[in-house]
């Protein structure tokens, strides 16, 4: 007796691949976020992918300083603030310093789903965004041949015409921790910032805490970055109001009248004495 034949398919998964991952997918309704693949498979490091899926997931108001991420993610500061960087350089974040109505300034970070970024030579045109416009690149001289590219050179102003106390607060920075050695065009770069600091009524030692607390135990790049870094993210403290000046206190004096002590700028008559019905009976 021949075996019985069935047509049902031996396996559930008789389409599948033979390798590499097989998906499970789940229709989601509710408390998920949209990537788009170019973000999700973007090559590089896999730390700047997994902020960016993590800043995208947040609401709108949500903290998303180096701070913050550190308590979310197990990776240190440097790594944090390269992926930051990377996202930014990218196109998919911006971080804007504005001024608040209060006159405090504040880093304000927009996110982009899309990276907002020059359109592609034959793409479609890209919508206005709310990026600052580029700064014009300076015109090449006329006897430089178009072939070559001069490397780009920081300008930077002398460092006498910096601010001698934000000079100050940098080059101490060393004393706290030895590392910390900035070079004169760093300094200079880096002392406007400062600056902006001490206007607002930071001291100079709280900027040097500030500056120096939770550094990491190994530098991957120059001191300069990660300083930078935290004073563009760190917002400026609200001014303290303006403290009222208390009247003076007037000395005691003994009345003339009446050997009452009172309070008055010159010796005299207390106010009782002082009174009309008062210096009549006084006479009589």
């Amino acid at each position: 007796m021949a075996d019985p034949q069935s047509n049902a398919p031996l396996r559930a998964d008789a389409g599948a691949p033979t390798s590499g991952v097989i998906h499970v997918r789940t229709r989601l309704t509710a408390d998920f976020t949209v990537i788009s693949n170019a973000l999700a498979q973007r090559r590089g490091s896999a730390v700047t992918v997994g902020v960016a899926a993590y800043i995208a997931s947040l609401p709108d108001g949500s903290r998303v300083s180096i701070a913050a991420l550190c308590e979310h993610f197990t990776e240190g500061e440097i790594l944090i603030s390269r992926a930051l960087g990377e996202l930014e350089a990218a196109g998919y974040l911006e971080r804007r310093r504005e001024r608040l109505p209060s006159g405090q300034i504040r880093t304000r970070t927009y996110f982009y789903d899309v990276p907002c970024g020059p359109p592609a030579p034959d793409g479609p045109p890209k919508p206005p965004s709310p990026r600052k416009p580029p700064v014009a690149e300076k015109a090449l001289p006329p006897s430089t041949p178009a072939t070559q590219t001069a490397p780009h050179q920081e300008e930077s102003a002398p460092l006498s015409d910096a601010d001698p106390r934000a000079v100050a607060v940098l080059t101490s920075l060393r004393r706290v921790d030895p590392r910390l050695v900035l070079s004169e065009r760093e300094a200079i770069r880096l002392a406007p910032a400062v600056t902006q600091w001490l206007a607002a009524g930071v001291a100079p030692a709280q900027i040097t805490a500030l500056l120096t607390a939770r550094l990491p135990d190994r530098f991957l790049a120059r001191p300069a970055g990660i300083l930078a870094f935290r004073l563009r993210e760190t917002p400026l403290p609200t001014p303290p109001p303006p403290i009222a000046e208390r009247p003076a206190v007037l000395p005691f004096h003994t009345c003339d009248g009446c050997e009452r002590a009172f309070r008055a700028p010159e010796p005299g008559r207390c106010r009782d004495c002082r009174r009309p019905g008062k210096r009549l009976r006084a006479a009589a």
